[in-house]
């Protein structure tokens, strides 16, 4: 019985980049559908539910994507709702990423030392990356500060964090490199995760720093988050601190990516969202 997908996807046309990575993963077959809206999830899902038995439900599952992740988010509680006794299929969330990137930027993260013992910064943490990647930090049990250029936003991120994850998050107002200097005092690593083509540290910064020992950048695209750090590098260590650019932390990702693509198809009940995508994430770091 063949490995069937069914990519439900926000965005009008559902992403390439989702697509390559499922067949890459073992996906047979892939029924791609855009512009999908959340009160149209259930009578998809309930297509892939009932045309087969639920002896071979495990090879039917479903990927939520598309850049809208709140959008994501209302899509997977859809799916979850179609669901009911032994007639389920295993979905996965990603949109825009979110999960799988912030899972192996918080890895790369943790590579650095005990996250209990962790002061961990992320900047320009309002966006999915940078939330979700804080919230798991949280949970880890670091102490994580999450900023943006106004307290509100943050303050206003932090409340849904502890709402979701149950976590406590500490918001900050950076709206200058000053305050950037003033929020890494102590901090042991730092996680840029703003828009592409925004420097948010310095390499004047982080390379004398007295307590770092981690430099995090989802950023590829010139000019980077973190000065002085390249795309390519993945633990590379300069001054006892470990540098992760976006390409090195994007390696990881993908290998992420296509392990929980392959876990779907393993059986029929799993849902993975944030916290399940880290734990499989966790594996494959060991």
């Amino acid at each position: 019985m063949r490995k069937i997908l069914l990519q439900l996807d926000s965005d009008r046309a559902p992403s390439v980049f989702d697509a390559i990575t499922a067949y890459d993963a073992g996906a047979e077959v892939l029924l791609q559908h855009g512009g999908v809206q959340p009160e149209e999830v259930r009578d998809l899902v309930y297509g892939a539910m009932f045309t087969r038995g639920v002896g071979d439900l495990k090879n039917s599952a479903v990927f939520i994507g598309g850049t809208d992740v709140a959008k994501g988010e209302a899509m997977l509680r859809e799916a979850r709702n179609a669901f009911f006794g032994p007639m389920r299929v295993s979905v996965m969330l990603d949109a825009n990423g979110c999960n799988t990137t912030a899972t192996a930027a918080v890895v790369k993260i943790l590579s650095a030392g005990d996250p209990t013992a962790m002061k961990v910064v992320v900047l320009a943490g309002t966006g999915p990356v940078g939330q979700r990647a804080a919230a798991l930090l949280a949970n880890e049990g670091a102490e994580v500060i999450l900023t943006s250029r106004t307290l509100e936003r943050a303050e206003r991120v932090c409340a849904a964090l502890a709402e979701r994850f149950e976590v406590r998050v500490t918001p900050a107002a950076v709206p200058d490199a000053d305050a950037t200097r003033r929020v890494l005092e102590g901090a042991h690593a730092v996680l840029c995760a703003g828009a592409a083509g925004v420097t948010l540290v310095e390499e004047t910064v982080w390379r004398p720093h007295a307590t770092l020992r981690a430099v995090a950048d989802v950023n590829a695209v010139p000019p980077l988050g973190a000065g002085g750090v390249e795309v390519t590098w993945d633990g590379k260590e300069i001054e006892g601190k470990k540098l992760f650019g976006a390409i090195g932390i994007g390696d990881f990702k993908m290998k992420v990516h296509r392990r929980c693509i392959a876990r779907l198809f393993e059986q029929n009940d799993l849902v993975l969202d944030a916290e399940e995508i880290f734990a499989l994430a966790k594996e494959l770091a060991r």
